[in-house]
Protein backbone atom coordinates (compact mmCIF):
# COMPACT_ATOMS: atom_id res chain seq x y z
CA UNK A 1 0.00 0.00 0.00
CA UNK A 2 1.34 3.42 -0.90
CA UNK A 3 1.75 5.94 1.94
CA UNK A 4 -0.72 8.75 2.45
CA UNK A 5 1.97 11.33 1.66
CA UNK A 6 2.63 9.67 -1.73
CA UNK A 7 -1.03 10.03 -2.68
CA UNK A 8 -1.35 13.57 -1.42
CA UNK A 9 -0.65 16.73 -3.38
CA UNK A 10 2.25 19.00 -2.22
CA UNK A 11 -0.19 21.82 -1.30
CA UNK A 12 -2.19 19.48 0.93
CA UNK A 13 1.00 18.13 2.55
CA UNK A 14 2.04 21.72 3.44
CA UNK A 15 -1.40 22.39 4.90
CA UNK A 16 -1.20 19.21 7.01
CA UNK A 17 2.27 20.09 8.30
CA UNK A 18 1.22 23.61 9.32
CA UNK A 19 -1.90 22.34 11.02
CA UNK A 20 -0.07 19.64 12.96
CA UNK A 21 2.91 21.85 13.92
CA UNK A 22 1.75 24.83 16.02
CA UNK A 23 5.23 26.34 16.09
CA UNK A 24 5.12 26.97 12.34
CA UNK A 25 1.58 28.35 12.26
CA UNK A 26 1.05 32.08 11.64
CA UNK A 27 -0.02 34.01 14.77
CA UNK A 28 -3.64 34.99 15.06
CA UNK A 29 -4.30 38.57 13.92
CA UNK A 30 -4.25 41.10 16.78
CA UNK A 31 -6.84 43.85 17.13
CA UNK A 32 -5.64 47.19 15.82
CA UNK A 33 -4.44 49.66 18.46
CA UNK A 34 -6.61 52.76 18.42
CA UNK A 35 -4.47 55.85 18.21
CA UNK A 36 -5.45 59.21 19.64
CA UNK A 37 -6.85 61.62 17.09
CA UNK A 38 -4.40 64.37 16.12
CA UNK A 39 -4.99 67.80 17.56
CA UNK A 40 -7.08 70.04 15.32
CA UNK A 41 -5.36 73.24 16.43
CA UNK A 42 -1.69 72.65 15.69
CA UNK A 43 -1.05 76.22 14.54
CA UNK A 44 -1.89 79.15 16.80
CA UNK A 45 -4.36 81.75 15.55
CA UNK A 46 -3.17 85.17 14.48
CA UNK A 47 -5.61 87.25 16.52
CA UNK A 48 -7.16 88.67 13.36
CA UNK A 49 -9.98 86.14 13.37
CA UNK A 50 -13.46 87.03 14.61
CA UNK A 51 -14.09 87.28 18.34
CA UNK A 52 -10.76 88.55 19.62
CA UNK A 53 -10.72 91.46 22.09
CA UNK A 54 -7.60 93.42 23.01
CA UNK A 55 -7.03 93.74 26.76
CA UNK A 56 -5.72 96.91 28.40
CA UNK A 57 -5.25 98.07 31.95
CA UNK A 58 -9.01 98.64 32.24
CA UNK A 59 -9.56 94.91 31.90
CA UNK A 60 -7.48 94.08 35.00
CA UNK A 61 -7.78 94.88 38.68
CA UNK A 62 -5.05 95.07 41.29
CA UNK A 63 -5.03 92.19 43.76
CA UNK A 64 -1.95 92.54 45.96
CA UNK A 65 0.49 94.76 44.06
CA UNK A 66 1.31 98.41 44.66
CA UNK A 67 -0.24 101.21 42.65
CA UNK A 68 2.97 101.76 40.70
CA UNK A 69 3.78 98.07 40.11
CA UNK A 70 1.91 98.07 36.80
CA UNK A 71 1.83 100.86 34.23
CA UNK A 72 -0.15 100.68 31.00
CA UNK A 73 0.18 102.42 27.68
CA UNK A 74 -2.84 101.20 25.76
CA UNK A 75 -2.39 97.46 25.44
CA UNK A 76 1.25 97.53 26.59
CA UNK A 77 1.88 96.65 30.26
CA UNK A 78 5.05 97.56 32.13
CA UNK A 79 5.65 95.73 35.42
CA UNK A 80 8.37 96.62 37.94
CA UNK A 81 8.28 93.16 39.53
CA UNK A 82 7.88 94.67 43.01
CA UNK A 83 6.25 93.40 45.11
CA UNK A 84 5.46 89.78 44.25
CA UNK A 85 1.75 89.65 43.42
CA UNK A 86 -0.80 89.64 40.60
CA UNK A 87 -3.43 91.62 38.77
CA UNK A 88 -6.53 89.74 37.67
CA UNK A 89 -9.41 89.92 35.21
CA UNK A 90 -12.58 91.49 36.61
CA UNK A 91 -14.69 88.44 35.86
CA UNK A 92 -13.98 84.70 35.94
CA UNK A 93 -13.50 82.83 32.67
CA UNK A 94 -14.33 79.29 31.65
CA UNK A 95 -13.24 78.33 28.13
CA UNK A 96 -11.04 80.87 26.35
CA UNK A 97 -7.96 81.56 24.24
CA UNK A 98 -5.21 84.05 25.01
CA UNK A 99 -2.57 85.56 22.77
CA UNK A 100 0.18 87.78 24.13
CA UNK A 101 3.80 88.80 23.85
CA UNK A 102 6.18 89.20 26.76
CA UNK A 103 9.81 90.02 27.41
CA UNK A 104 11.99 90.15 30.48
CA UNK A 105 14.08 93.26 31.09
CA UNK A 106 16.50 91.63 33.54
CA UNK A 107 18.73 88.58 33.27
CA UNK A 108 17.07 85.75 35.17
CA UNK A 109 13.68 87.45 35.44
CA UNK A 110 10.60 85.57 36.67
CA UNK A 111 6.90 86.01 35.93
CA UNK A 112 3.88 84.01 34.84
CA UNK A 113 0.34 83.90 33.53
CA UNK A 114 -2.29 82.29 35.74
CA UNK A 115 -5.22 80.47 34.15
CA UNK A 116 -8.35 79.73 36.18
CA UNK A 117 -7.07 81.30 39.40
CA UNK A 118 -9.56 80.67 42.21
CA UNK A 119 -11.64 83.43 43.76
CA UNK A 120 -10.87 82.14 47.25
CA UNK A 121 -7.13 82.47 46.73
CA UNK A 122 -7.47 85.98 45.28
CA UNK A 123 -9.59 87.04 48.25
CA UNK A 124 -6.89 85.67 50.54
CA UNK A 125 -4.23 87.71 48.73
CA UNK A 126 -6.30 90.86 49.14
CA UNK A 127 -6.44 90.10 52.87
CA UNK A 128 -2.65 89.93 53.01
CA UNK A 129 -2.36 86.13 53.08
CA UNK A 130 0.21 84.78 50.65
CA UNK A 131 1.70 86.27 47.50
CA UNK A 132 0.43 84.25 44.53
CA UNK A 133 -2.96 82.71 43.71
CA UNK A 134 -4.00 79.10 43.25
CA UNK A 135 -4.63 77.96 39.71
CA UNK A 136 -2.78 76.79 36.62
CA UNK A 137 0.40 78.73 35.88
CA UNK A 138 2.01 79.10 32.48
CA UNK A 139 5.58 79.93 33.43
CA UNK A 140 7.27 83.06 32.09
CA UNK A 141 11.00 82.73 32.85
CA UNK A 142 14.05 84.40 31.38
CA UNK A 143 16.68 81.97 30.12
CA UNK A 144 19.13 83.33 32.71
CA UNK A 145 16.98 82.08 35.59
CA UNK A 146 18.44 78.56 35.35
CA UNK A 147 21.97 79.96 35.26
CA UNK A 148 21.35 82.05 38.37
CA UNK A 149 19.71 79.12 40.14
CA UNK A 150 22.74 76.87 39.67
CA UNK A 151 25.32 79.62 40.20
CA UNK A 152 26.42 78.45 43.65
CA UNK A 153 26.88 74.89 42.40
CA UNK A 154 24.80 73.49 45.24
CA UNK A 155 21.45 73.28 43.43
CA UNK A 156 20.47 71.52 40.24
CA UNK A 157 17.76 72.99 38.00
CA UNK A 158 16.11 69.69 37.15
CA UNK A 159 12.63 70.50 38.46
CA UNK A 160 11.83 73.38 36.09
CA UNK A 161 12.70 74.77 32.65
CA UNK A 162 12.76 78.26 31.15
CA UNK A 163 10.75 77.35 28.03
CA UNK A 164 7.11 77.25 29.10
CA UNK A 165 6.32 74.91 32.00
CA UNK A 166 2.62 74.47 32.81
CA UNK A 167 1.72 73.36 36.33
CA UNK A 168 -0.88 73.56 39.11
CA UNK A 169 -0.36 75.88 42.07
CA UNK A 170 -2.17 75.01 45.31
CA UNK A 171 -3.07 71.77 47.04
CA UNK A 172 -6.65 71.78 45.78
CA UNK A 173 -5.71 72.47 42.16
CA UNK A 174 -5.29 69.34 40.07
CA UNK A 175 -3.80 68.72 36.64
CA UNK A 176 -2.47 65.69 34.79
CA UNK A 177 0.61 67.05 32.97
CA UNK A 178 1.32 66.26 29.36
CA UNK A 179 4.66 64.46 28.96
CA UNK A 180 7.47 65.00 29.51
CA UNK A 181 6.74 65.67 33.17
CA UNK A 182 8.97 67.07 35.89
CA UNK A 183 10.57 64.59 38.32
CA UNK A 184 7.81 65.19 40.87
CA UNK A 185 5.14 64.51 38.24
CA UNK A 186 3.39 67.87 38.59
CA UNK A 187 4.86 70.11 35.90
CA UNK A 188 4.49 69.64 32.18
CA UNK A 189 7.91 70.27 30.69
CA UNK A 190 8.11 71.64 27.11
CA UNK A 191 8.77 69.14 24.35
CA UNK A 192 11.24 71.59 22.77
CA UNK A 193 13.03 74.81 23.69
CA UNK A 194 11.75 77.87 21.82
CA UNK A 195 11.98 80.78 24.30
CA UNK A 196 14.09 83.83 23.52
CA UNK A 197 16.35 85.65 25.97
CA UNK A 198 16.40 88.96 27.81
CA UNK A 199 14.95 91.99 25.97
CA UNK A 200 13.51 89.81 23.20
CA UNK A 201 9.78 89.42 22.64
CA UNK A 202 8.28 85.98 23.14
CA UNK A 203 4.86 84.96 21.85
CA UNK A 204 2.44 82.81 23.87
CA UNK A 205 -0.80 81.23 22.76
CA UNK A 206 -2.80 79.61 25.57
CA UNK A 207 -5.92 77.56 24.97
CA UNK A 208 -7.97 76.72 28.07
CA UNK A 209 -10.99 74.58 27.31
CA UNK A 210 -12.96 71.81 29.01
CA UNK A 211 -10.41 71.20 31.73
CA UNK A 212 -7.45 71.24 29.35
CA UNK A 213 -4.72 73.90 29.06
CA UNK A 214 -2.31 73.91 26.11
CA UNK A 215 0.60 76.29 25.59
CA UNK A 216 2.31 77.34 22.35
CA UNK A 217 5.68 79.16 22.61
CA UNK A 218 6.72 81.22 19.61
CA UNK A 219 4.43 79.25 17.32
CA UNK A 220 5.12 75.77 18.69
CA UNK A 221 2.85 73.75 20.99
CA UNK A 222 5.12 72.58 23.81
CA UNK A 223 3.27 71.82 27.05
CA UNK A 224 -0.02 71.59 28.93
CA UNK A 225 -2.24 69.30 30.92
CA UNK A 226 -5.73 67.84 31.22
CA UNK A 227 -8.14 66.65 33.92
CA UNK A 228 -7.78 70.12 35.45
CA UNK A 229 -9.89 71.06 38.43
CA UNK A 230 -11.17 73.68 38.95
CA UNK A 231 -11.60 74.47 35.26
CA UNK A 232 -12.84 78.04 35.62
CA UNK A 233 -11.52 81.14 37.33
CA UNK A 234 -9.62 84.35 36.80
CA UNK A 235 -6.89 85.31 34.38
CA UNK A 236 -3.87 86.82 36.17
CA UNK A 237 -0.60 88.46 35.19
CA UNK A 238 2.21 88.00 37.66
CA UNK A 239 4.76 90.34 39.19
CA UNK A 240 7.61 88.30 40.64
CA UNK A 241 10.73 90.25 41.46
CA UNK A 242 11.96 91.52 38.08
CA UNK A 243 10.75 93.99 35.44
CA UNK A 244 8.71 92.40 32.67
CA UNK A 245 6.52 93.70 29.86
CA UNK A 246 3.39 92.31 28.18
CA UNK A 247 1.80 93.58 24.96
CA UNK A 248 -0.73 92.58 22.31
CA UNK A 249 -2.82 90.77 24.90
CA UNK A 250 -5.83 89.35 23.07
CA UNK A 251 -8.65 87.31 24.57
CA UNK A 252 -11.31 85.25 22.84
CA UNK A 253 -14.00 83.48 24.83
CA UNK A 254 -14.95 80.06 23.54
CA UNK A 255 -18.57 78.87 23.42
CA UNK A 256 -19.63 76.49 26.17
CA UNK A 257 -20.91 73.21 24.76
Amino acid sequence: MKSLLTLTSPALILSILITTNPASAEPAPQPAVKKAAPEKNTTPPTGKEDGWVQLTGKDFQNVNCQEDTWRWEGGHAYCTGQPVGVISSHEPLVDFELLCEWKHKQHGGNSGIFVWATKESLDALRAGKGRLPKGIECQVLDLGYKENYEKDGKRKADWFTCHGDVFPVGQNVHMRPFPPAAPDGRRSFPTANHSKGTNQWNHYYIRAEKGVVRLWVNGHEVSGGDQISPASGYLCLESEGAPVEFRNILLRKLPLK
